[in-house]
C-alpha cells in the first residue's frame, strides 16, 4: 500500500429507519481508522444526504416504512457517479435482495454481521468488490430460478468464456476487486480490467454482481475445486 492508500479515508454513510441500527454500525465502522461515517439517515431524507456528503459507500436498509431501499436504490443510481450501495437485511433470504442486486447494488450485508468482519466488508465494497455470500446466493436463486431455457442460456453464455476468464470469474464472485485478483493469480490489476470487461461482454451483463449471480446460476461455482471455494 503506497502513502495515497493508507491515507485515504472511505467515506460511508448508513441508511436505516432504526436509530439504534444506524449507531451501532457507526460505532464499529468509526473505530476503523481508515473508516468514517460522515452521516446516517432514515428514508425518507436519504438521497438529499447523499447528494450532500458524496460517501464512497452507502449501507441501505432494504425495508423501511416511510420509503422502501429499492426505491432509495434506483434514486442513488441516477446520481451521476454513484456511490457504491450494499444492502442491509436481517434475512438473507429477503426476496427483494435479488431485485436490488440486478438492480445496481454491490451486494448485501446482514445487519447481524459480526463487527470484525463490517470494516473489511466496507473496504472490500470500496475497492470495487462485491459482498454477496455464495450461500445466500444459492438459496436466492433457487427461490427464484427462471425458467428452464433462461437458466440453459445462461450455462451457454458461461461456456463461450475462456478457462482465464472463468478463473477471474469464480474471483469477482468471490468479492475480490481487480487488484486483489490480479495479486491472487499473478496478473496485473489492468490486465484484470480487460479480462472483467470482456466477461461482462460476453455474459451480456452490466455489473460484477450480475456476473457473479449468472456464474451461480450455471453452477460455475459449484465445479471448482473444494480448496478454492470460500477462499
Amino acid at each position: 500500500m503506497d502513502e495515497g492508500e493508507a491515507e485515504r479515508v472511505i467515506r460511508v454513510v448508513v441508511v436505516d429507519d432504526e436509530a439504534l441500527v444506524r449507531s451501532g454500525f457507526e460505532l464499529i465502522l468509526g473505530a476503523a481508522e481508515d473508516i468514517e461515517v460522515v452521516a446516517t439517515a432514515g428514508g425518507g431524507g436519504a438521497v438529499e444526504t447523499m447528494r450532500r456528503e458524496r460517501p464512497d459507500v452507502v449501507l441501505l436498509d432494504i425495508r423501511m416504512p416511510d420509503v422502501d431501499g429499492l426505491t432509495v436504490l434506483r434514486e442513488l443510481r441516477a446520481i451521476p457517479d454513484p456511490p457504491v450501495v450494499a444492502m442491509l437485511t436481517t434475512f438473507d433470504a429477503d426476496e427483494y435482495i435479488l431485485t436490488a442486486l440486478l438492480s445496481g447494488a454491490a451486494g448485501f450485508l446482514l445487519k447481524d454481521t459480526e463487527p470484525e468482519q463490517l470494516a473489511h466488508l466496507v473496504r472490500t465494497l470500496a475497492a470495487g468488490g462485491i459482498v454477496l455470500s455464495p450461500k445466500a446466493s444459492r438459496t436466492l436463486l433457487r427461490n427464484h430460478p427462471g425458467s428452464g431455457a433462461a437458466v440453459d442460456e445462461e450455462a451457454a453464455r458461461v461456456r463461450l468464456l475462456t478457462a482465464r476468464e472463468r478463473d477471474v470469474l469464480v474471483l469477482v464472485a468471490d468479492g475480490l476487486s481487480n487488484a486483489d485478483i490480479g495479486a491472487r493469480i499473478h496478473l496485473s490489476a489492468g490486465t484484470v480490467k480487460d479480462h472483467v470487461s470482456a466477461i461482462l461482454t460476453k455474459l451480456r451483463v452490466t455489473s460484477r454482481v450480475q456476473a457473479a449471480l449468472l456464474a451461480q446460476r450455471a453452477g460455475l461455482l459449484d465445479e471448482r475445486p473444494q480448496s478454492q471455494a470460500g477462499r
